[in-house]
């Protein structure tokens, strides 16, 4: 499996899937197809106060309906919070890691830019804070988070660029700049969890050996930081493909957040898994 392409469907247990989750699970599959690679399933459940079982096993449920498989084991992010601290431990010793102890009021008051995705960019402001200063809060007991020091690690790592293969799934590699410093400081270790997504999916796609990722455009901007993060941990940056967006009436994505329509649903009205091919453009 290490000699050819391995890609990975990675959702989140938080809800049931929908068309939108189809579409991306059917462009992983295909690409791995087109690829001579192999897909695998991970369940990434760091957010244990909004994920459950159960949806992990409607996810199972809903993606062999489809028709999808996948080599056991599959990864569960929920079981690594260990293997996280310790990569987060390795950065910590190259003070490429601070603690941040900045509330969300705060940030949202200090913050003169937004991030690609048009949140605060971090102020930076206990970047600067003094060794006792760090040292009093902590042991005042106060909520802390741990930023990337952002600036230190584009410096450590040097130019940063990273494969794209698109917009077809057979078209001519192209190489791209990564662009990490308009994200600011990310959080790498969140205040009740001690991982972040960004954390987390770049040490499990190292861990798992993934070459190949498919993600959706929404997606496009956040490799930035996971390059970045690849770099410095000193693991290998897969290629990258990009996959168009499923949008509903309003325009916007589908999401779970807005309740768009299940696969669970559409299956009770009478779909087949042929119609959910159609339906995404497959």
């Amino acid at each position: 499996m290490s000699n050819q392409p391995l890609l990975r469907f990675a959702p989140s247990p938080n809800g049931r899937l929908h068309l939108g989750h189809a579409l991306s699970a059917f462009v992983t599959w295909t690409a791995a197809k087109t690829w001579g690679g192999t897909a695998l399933l991970r369940i990434e459940d760091i957010d244990i106060n909004r994920c459950k079982p159960e949806f992990t096993e409607a996810i199972v449920e809903d993606l062999h309906w489809l028709g999808l498989s996948w080599p056991e084991p599959v990864m569960i992010q929920s079981e690594r919070f260990e293997v996280y601290a310790d990569a987060a431990n390795r950065l910590r010793q190259r003070d490429l890691i601070y603690p941040c102890f900045c509330t969300r009021a705060e940030i949202v008051a200090n913050a003169d830019a937004t991030d690609p995705d048009g949140a605060p960019i971090y102020p930076g402001t206990c970047k600067h804070l003094s060794n006792a200063e760090r040292i009093e809060r902590f042991q005042r007991g106060d909520p802390v988070q741990f930023r990337l020091h952002t600036d230190l690690a584009i410096e450590e790592a040097g130019m940063l660029t990273y494969t794209v293969i698109g917009p077809t799934l057979t078209d001519r590699p192209q190489i791209r700049y990564a662009r990490p410093q308009r994200w600011g400081d990310v959080v790498l270790q969140r205040k009740d969890i001690g991982t972040s997504y960004h954390f987390s999916v770049v040490v499990d796609d190292a861990a798992q050996g993934i070459t190949h990722i498919t993600r959706g455009r929404d997606m496009e901007a956040a490799t930035d930081i996971h390059v970045l993060l690849q770099m410095v941990l000193g693991y290998s940056t897969p290629n990258y493909y990009f996959h168009r967006l499923l949008l509903g009436d309003d325009g916007q994505k589908l999401s779970k957040s807005k309740n768009s329509q299940t696969l669970a649903d559409l299956r009770s009205e009478g779909w087949t898994p042929d119609d959910v091919r159609r339906a995404v453009g497959f």
